[in-house]
Protein backbone atom coordinates (compact mmCIF):
# COMPACT_ATOMS: atom_id res chain seq x y z
CA UNK A 1 0.00 0.00 0.00
CA UNK A 2 1.24 3.45 -0.71
CA UNK A 3 1.00 6.31 2.00
CA UNK A 4 -0.16 9.71 0.22
CA UNK A 5 2.26 12.28 1.05
CA UNK A 6 1.20 15.59 2.09
CA UNK A 7 0.09 18.26 -0.31
CA UNK A 8 3.69 21.29 -0.80
CA UNK A 9 3.50 24.43 -1.75
CA UNK A 10 5.61 23.33 -4.69
CA UNK A 11 2.73 20.81 -6.01
CA UNK A 12 0.06 23.91 -6.14
CA UNK A 13 -0.88 25.36 -9.63
CA UNK A 14 0.60 29.13 -10.06
CA UNK A 15 -1.35 31.79 -11.45
CA UNK A 16 -0.50 34.90 -13.01
CA UNK A 17 -2.27 37.79 -11.72
CA UNK A 18 -4.67 39.40 -13.81
CA UNK A 19 -3.92 42.92 -15.02
CA UNK A 20 -5.77 45.87 -13.21
CA UNK A 21 -8.89 46.78 -14.97
CA UNK A 22 -8.69 50.21 -16.72
CA UNK A 23 -9.06 53.64 -15.34
CA UNK A 24 -11.06 56.04 -16.12
CA UNK A 25 -10.79 59.51 -16.69
CA UNK A 26 -13.83 60.59 -14.68
CA UNK A 27 -13.94 60.22 -10.82
CA UNK A 28 -14.31 56.99 -9.41
CA UNK A 29 -18.08 55.98 -9.67
CA UNK A 30 -20.53 57.43 -6.32
CA UNK A 31 -20.06 53.98 -4.66
CA UNK A 32 -19.98 50.52 -4.89
CA UNK A 33 -23.12 48.59 -5.40
CA UNK A 34 -23.80 45.37 -3.80
CA UNK A 35 -27.39 44.20 -4.28
CA UNK A 36 -28.93 43.19 -1.16
CA UNK A 37 -28.26 39.19 -0.68
CA UNK A 38 -31.38 37.25 -0.87
CA UNK A 39 -31.52 35.92 2.83
CA UNK A 40 -30.35 39.08 4.60
CA UNK A 41 -33.35 41.70 5.42
CA UNK A 42 -32.83 45.38 6.39
CA UNK A 43 -34.88 46.68 9.54
CA UNK A 44 -35.25 50.00 10.12
CA UNK A 45 -36.84 51.73 12.93
CA UNK A 46 -39.70 54.21 12.74
CA UNK A 47 -42.28 56.61 14.60
CA UNK A 48 -44.40 59.18 13.50
CA UNK A 49 -42.99 62.41 13.92
CA UNK A 50 -45.89 64.08 16.01
CA UNK A 51 -45.51 60.59 18.28
CA UNK A 52 -46.22 57.57 18.26
CA UNK A 53 -44.72 53.91 19.25
CA UNK A 54 -41.31 52.47 17.55
CA UNK A 55 -42.27 49.96 15.18
CA UNK A 56 -40.12 47.80 12.56
CA UNK A 57 -40.28 48.56 8.67
CA UNK A 58 -38.52 45.88 6.24
CA UNK A 59 -39.40 44.24 3.36
CA UNK A 60 -39.48 47.29 0.72
CA UNK A 61 -37.30 47.61 -2.20
CA UNK A 62 -38.59 51.31 -3.22
CA UNK A 63 -40.01 54.71 -2.18
CA UNK A 64 -43.46 53.66 -2.62
CA UNK A 65 -43.44 50.05 -0.62
CA UNK A 66 -41.81 52.14 2.02
CA UNK A 67 -44.28 53.76 2.70
CA UNK A 68 -47.09 51.23 2.16
CA UNK A 69 -44.89 49.39 5.14
CA UNK A 70 -44.51 52.30 6.74
CA UNK A 71 -48.67 53.04 6.34
CA UNK A 72 -49.66 49.36 7.49
CA UNK A 73 -47.57 49.47 10.49
CA UNK A 74 -49.00 52.52 12.06
CA UNK A 75 -52.58 51.95 10.61
CA UNK A 76 -53.10 54.44 7.45
CA UNK A 77 -53.22 55.22 4.29
CA UNK A 78 -50.05 55.36 2.18
CA UNK A 79 -51.26 58.95 1.11
CA UNK A 80 -51.79 60.32 4.27
CA UNK A 81 -47.78 60.43 4.81
CA UNK A 82 -46.50 63.69 3.40
CA UNK A 83 -42.80 62.99 3.43
CA UNK A 84 -40.58 61.00 6.17
CA UNK A 85 -37.29 62.87 7.53
CA UNK A 86 -34.43 61.05 9.05
CA UNK A 87 -33.13 60.89 12.41
CA UNK A 88 -35.50 63.85 13.80
CA UNK A 89 -38.99 64.76 14.04
CA UNK A 90 -38.80 67.97 13.04
CA UNK A 91 -39.57 69.69 9.74
CA UNK A 92 -36.53 69.54 8.57
CA UNK A 93 -35.99 69.42 4.88
CA UNK A 94 -31.99 69.27 4.75
CA UNK A 95 -32.94 65.41 6.53
CA UNK A 96 -35.63 64.51 4.13
CA UNK A 97 -35.61 61.20 3.02
CA UNK A 98 -34.91 61.03 -0.93
CA UNK A 99 -33.84 58.32 -2.47
CA UNK A 100 -31.40 56.92 0.56
CA UNK A 101 -31.14 56.14 3.83
CA UNK A 102 -28.21 55.43 6.12
CA UNK A 103 -28.05 51.86 7.89
CA UNK A 104 -28.75 53.29 11.08
CA UNK A 105 -31.19 56.15 10.27
CA UNK A 106 -34.38 56.44 12.15
CA UNK A 107 -37.28 56.90 10.07
CA UNK A 108 -40.11 60.10 11.36
CA UNK A 109 -43.35 60.06 8.77
CA UNK A 110 -44.92 63.11 9.02
CA UNK A 111 -48.82 62.62 8.19
CA UNK A 112 -51.59 65.17 7.21
CA UNK A 113 -52.54 67.67 9.76
CA UNK A 114 -55.04 70.54 9.54
CA UNK A 115 -56.04 71.77 5.61
CA UNK A 116 -55.61 75.35 5.12
CA UNK A 117 -57.49 76.97 1.81
CA UNK A 118 -55.61 80.70 0.60
CA UNK A 119 -55.44 83.02 -1.89
CA UNK A 120 -52.74 84.35 -3.43
CA UNK A 121 -52.07 86.86 -5.87
CA UNK A 122 -49.14 85.88 -8.03
CA UNK A 123 -47.51 89.89 -7.82
CA UNK A 124 -44.07 88.64 -9.28
CA UNK A 125 -42.63 86.37 -12.21
CA UNK A 126 -42.57 83.52 -9.58
CA UNK A 127 -43.80 82.86 -6.17
CA UNK A 128 -40.60 82.01 -4.15
CA UNK A 129 -41.46 78.42 -4.34
CA UNK A 130 -39.34 75.25 -4.37
CA UNK A 131 -41.41 72.03 -4.79
CA UNK A 132 -40.38 68.47 -4.24
CA UNK A 133 -42.35 65.44 -3.66
CA UNK A 134 -41.92 62.53 -1.62
CA UNK A 135 -42.23 59.82 -4.78
CA UNK A 136 -45.47 58.20 -3.83
CA UNK A 137 -47.73 61.27 -5.13
CA UNK A 138 -47.59 64.18 -2.93
CA UNK A 139 -46.20 66.96 -4.15
CA UNK A 140 -45.03 69.47 -1.20
CA UNK A 141 -43.01 72.97 -0.31
CA UNK A 142 -39.63 72.21 0.23
CA UNK A 143 -38.11 76.01 0.67
CA UNK A 144 -39.64 79.55 0.50
CA UNK A 145 -37.07 82.17 -1.14
CA UNK A 146 -36.93 85.03 1.32
CA UNK A 147 -38.83 88.28 0.59
CA UNK A 148 -41.13 86.02 -2.58
CA UNK A 149 -44.56 86.42 -2.61
CA UNK A 150 -45.05 83.21 -1.31
CA UNK A 151 -43.01 84.35 1.69
CA UNK A 152 -45.17 86.91 2.45
CA UNK A 153 -48.14 84.78 3.31
CA UNK A 154 -48.42 83.46 6.81
CA UNK A 155 -50.75 80.19 5.16
CA UNK A 156 -47.60 79.03 3.41
CA UNK A 157 -45.12 77.00 5.12
CA UNK A 158 -42.41 74.97 4.19
CA UNK A 159 -43.54 71.31 4.53
CA UNK A 160 -46.78 71.70 3.42
CA UNK A 161 -48.39 69.67 1.24
CA UNK A 162 -49.70 71.62 -1.94
CA UNK A 163 -53.37 69.31 -2.42
CA UNK A 164 -55.16 71.31 -5.07
CA UNK A 165 -55.08 75.04 -7.17
CA UNK A 166 -58.22 76.31 -8.86
CA UNK A 167 -59.78 73.20 -7.67
CA UNK A 168 -57.47 70.84 -9.55
CA UNK A 169 -56.36 68.01 -7.88
CA UNK A 170 -52.78 67.98 -7.81
CA UNK A 171 -52.87 64.10 -6.07
CA UNK A 172 -50.57 62.09 -7.66
CA UNK A 173 -49.11 64.93 -10.28
CA UNK A 174 -45.02 64.98 -10.33
CA UNK A 175 -43.30 68.23 -8.56
CA UNK A 176 -41.95 69.20 -11.24
CA UNK A 177 -46.03 69.30 -13.28
CA UNK A 178 -46.72 71.39 -10.23
CA UNK A 179 -43.80 73.96 -10.31
CA UNK A 180 -44.53 74.33 -13.81
CA UNK A 181 -48.46 74.81 -13.32
CA UNK A 182 -47.44 77.69 -11.03
CA UNK A 183 -44.48 78.97 -13.53
CA UNK A 184 -47.08 78.85 -16.20
CA UNK A 185 -49.76 81.52 -14.16
CA UNK A 186 -49.79 84.83 -15.20
CA UNK A 187 -48.36 87.58 -13.18
CA UNK A 188 -51.17 89.21 -11.09
CA UNK A 189 -53.15 86.34 -11.35
CA UNK A 190 -55.38 85.80 -7.99
CA UNK A 191 -55.66 81.77 -7.90
CA UNK A 192 -57.10 79.63 -4.52
CA UNK A 193 -54.95 76.93 -3.60
CA UNK A 194 -55.46 74.33 -0.93
CA UNK A 195 -52.63 72.49 1.43
CA UNK A 196 -52.32 70.46 4.27
CA UNK A 197 -49.63 71.07 6.74
CA UNK A 198 -48.22 68.38 8.60
CA UNK A 199 -49.69 67.27 11.95
CA UNK A 200 -48.20 68.82 14.82
CA UNK A 201 -46.85 68.01 18.40
CA UNK A 202 -44.59 68.85 20.72
CA UNK A 203 -40.90 67.66 19.81
CA UNK A 204 -39.71 64.15 20.44
CA UNK A 205 -36.60 62.03 21.14
CA UNK A 206 -36.17 58.87 19.49
CA UNK A 207 -37.92 56.21 22.33
CA UNK A 208 -35.92 53.53 20.83
CA UNK A 209 -36.31 50.15 22.33
CA UNK A 210 -36.98 51.20 26.25
CA UNK A 211 -33.23 53.45 25.90
CA UNK A 212 -32.54 56.65 26.76
CA UNK A 213 -30.42 56.72 24.08
CA UNK A 214 -30.94 53.90 21.71
CA UNK A 215 -28.19 52.39 19.50
CA UNK A 216 -27.73 51.98 16.05
CA UNK A 217 -31.73 51.87 14.56
CA UNK A 218 -31.11 49.76 11.73
CA UNK A 219 -30.24 45.85 12.06
CA UNK A 220 -29.26 43.84 9.24
CA UNK A 221 -30.19 40.46 10.29
CA UNK A 222 -28.84 37.27 8.46
CA UNK A 223 -31.70 35.25 9.49
CA UNK A 224 -35.33 36.57 10.52
CA UNK A 225 -34.83 34.50 14.05
CA UNK A 226 -31.53 36.41 15.17
CA UNK A 227 -31.91 38.51 17.81
CA UNK A 228 -30.61 42.23 18.22
CA UNK A 229 -27.66 41.72 19.91
CA UNK A 230 -26.79 38.73 17.58
CA UNK A 231 -26.75 41.23 14.44
CA UNK A 232 -26.18 44.44 16.06
CA UNK A 233 -22.53 44.56 15.60
CA UNK A 234 -23.42 43.94 11.70
CA UNK A 235 -25.12 48.01 11.12
CA UNK A 236 -22.40 49.45 13.20
CA UNK A 237 -19.42 51.30 11.77
CA UNK A 238 -15.93 53.21 13.41
CA UNK A 239 -16.32 56.19 13.95
CA UNK A 240 -13.79 57.35 10.99
CA UNK A 241 -16.23 56.01 8.58
CA UNK A 242 -19.63 56.90 7.51
CA UNK A 243 -22.02 53.90 7.11
CA UNK A 244 -23.21 52.13 3.92
CA UNK A 245 -26.44 53.71 2.34
CA UNK A 246 -29.81 51.73 1.47
CA UNK A 247 -30.31 53.18 -2.05
CA UNK A 248 -33.92 52.93 -3.23
CA UNK A 249 -34.03 52.54 -6.80
CA UNK A 250 -37.60 53.28 -8.48
CA UNK A 251 -37.69 50.81 -11.04
CA UNK A 252 -35.32 48.11 -9.46
CA UNK A 253 -33.45 46.31 -6.55
CA UNK A 254 -32.70 48.64 -3.69
CA UNK A 255 -28.76 48.59 -3.12
CA UNK A 256 -26.39 48.81 -0.07
CA UNK A 257 -23.96 51.14 -1.42
CA UNK A 258 -20.35 52.52 0.24
CA UNK A 259 -20.80 56.00 1.26
CA UNK A 260 -20.73 59.01 -1.31
CA UNK A 261 -17.13 60.40 -2.16
CA UNK A 262 -17.23 64.06 -1.82
CA UNK A 263 -16.71 64.95 -5.14
CA UNK A 264 -20.10 63.17 -5.84
CA UNK A 265 -21.69 64.44 -2.96
CA UNK A 266 -20.90 68.25 -4.03
CA UNK A 267 -21.47 67.52 -7.80
CA UNK A 268 -24.90 66.17 -6.58
CA UNK A 269 -25.33 69.18 -4.84
CA UNK A 270 -24.74 70.95 -8.06
CA UNK A 271 -27.18 69.55 -10.29
CA UNK A 272 -30.04 69.85 -7.58
CA UNK A 273 -28.87 73.39 -7.62
CA UNK A 274 -29.35 73.70 -11.35
CA UNK A 275 -32.69 71.73 -10.96
CA UNK A 276 -33.87 74.11 -8.39
CA UNK A 277 -33.06 77.39 -10.81
CA UNK A 278 -34.35 75.78 -13.97
CA UNK A 279 -37.48 74.31 -12.93
CA UNK A 280 -38.01 74.99 -9.41
CA UNK A 281 -37.80 71.88 -7.91
CA UNK A 282 -34.87 70.05 -6.23
CA UNK A 283 -35.02 66.30 -6.30
CA UNK A 284 -31.52 64.49 -5.04
CA UNK A 285 -32.40 61.13 -6.21
CA UNK A 286 -33.05 62.78 -9.96
CA UNK A 287 -29.95 64.98 -9.93
CA UNK A 288 -28.18 61.59 -8.67
CA UNK A 289 -29.61 60.05 -11.64
CA UNK A 290 -27.94 62.38 -13.96
CA UNK A 291 -24.66 62.35 -12.68
CA UNK A 292 -24.60 58.87 -12.77
CA UNK A 293 -25.57 58.77 -16.33
CA UNK A 294 -22.77 61.25 -17.44
CA UNK A 295 -20.14 58.79 -15.74
CA UNK A 296 -19.05 57.11 -18.47
CA UNK A 297 -19.99 59.68 -21.15
CA UNK A 298 -16.90 60.39 -23.34
CA UNK A 299 -19.04 63.75 -25.02
CA UNK A 300 -21.08 66.57 -24.32
CA UNK A 301 -23.01 65.41 -27.76
CA UNK A 302 -23.05 61.65 -26.30
CA UNK A 303 -24.63 62.94 -22.91
CA UNK A 304 -27.25 65.38 -24.51
CA UNK A 305 -28.28 62.30 -26.58
CA UNK A 306 -28.32 59.90 -23.67
CA UNK A 307 -30.42 62.20 -21.42
CA UNK A 308 -32.76 62.36 -24.28
CA UNK A 309 -33.41 58.65 -24.80
CA UNK A 310 -33.64 58.04 -21.34
CA UNK A 311 -36.88 56.71 -19.93
CA UNK A 312 -36.71 58.33 -16.51
CA UNK A 313 -35.28 61.80 -17.40
CA UNK A 314 -36.65 61.80 -21.76
CA UNK A 315 -40.07 63.21 -20.42
CA UNK A 316 -38.40 66.07 -18.93
CA UNK A 317 -37.42 67.46 -22.27
CA UNK A 318 -34.63 69.25 -21.31
CA UNK A 319 -33.08 71.90 -23.68
CA UNK A 320 -29.47 71.05 -25.14
CA UNK A 321 -28.40 74.21 -23.67
CA UNK A 322 -29.54 72.87 -20.02
CA UNK A 323 -28.32 69.42 -20.42
CA UNK A 324 -24.29 71.52 -21.26
CA UNK A 325 -24.70 73.38 -18.24
CA UNK A 326 -25.39 69.84 -16.07
CA UNK A 327 -22.29 68.35 -18.14
CA UNK A 328 -19.89 71.83 -17.36
CA UNK A 329 -20.67 70.90 -13.85
CA UNK A 330 -20.43 67.25 -13.55
CA UNK A 331 -17.41 67.33 -15.21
Amino acid sequence: MFKRRPLQDSDRPHHTPLPPPPTSSLPPSSSSHRPIPPRRELVFHAQLAHGSSTQDIKDFSNVKELYAKIASTFELEPSDIIFCTLNTPKIDMSRLLGGQIGLDDFIFTHIKGETKNITLTKQETSLGLTITDNGAGNAFIKRIREGSVASRSPDVAVGDMIVSIDGRSLIGVRHYEVARLLKELPRYYSFDMTLVEPRKAFAVAPRGLGQSNPKPVSKLLDDPSSSVSDTASLSSSSNTERPPTLRLKSDGQALIEEAMTSWTKQTVERVDDLLESFMGIRDNQLAHVIVDLARDKSSVDEFIETVASSSSLGHFQFPPDFITELWSVIR
